[in-house]
């Protein structure tokens, strides 16, 4: 299991990874042509990767994503330390906070 800041990252057998994620499109990258598995709202960084695989990310914000990294792939922002991730199958959970009525995305 990973961390950084408001990302957890944990990683998933192949097999147990469900088909309907499987058939979930790539997000797309950014312009820099990384995988940004969160912006910071206040702050404008990102947890991104830089690597071949994809993010495939379920159209409710809290839903976990999926991450696959064929060669492993390195976690970078610029106010953390950068992770390398070994190649696989990964569960990406957003941080979440309950406000009166709901609960909600952490926005760092």
């Amino acid at each position: 299991m990973y961390r950084q800041g408001d990302i957890l990252i944990v990683p998933v057998a192949e097999e147990a990874v469900p088909q309907n994620v499987r058939d979930l499109p790539p997000a797309p990258r950014d312009g820099r042509g990384r995988m940004v598995l969160a912006l910071g709202e206040a702050t404008g960084h990102a947890h991104a990767l830089t690597a071949e695989g994809a993010l495939l990310r379920d159209p409710h914000p809290l839903v976990p994503d999926h991450l696959h990294l064929p060669s492993g792939g390195r976690l970078v922002h610029e106010e953390h330390a950068p992770i390398s991730l070994p190649r696989g199958w990964y569960r990406v959970v957003r941080q979440r906070e309950y406000v009166p009525g709901s609960v909600r995305v952490v926005a760092d």
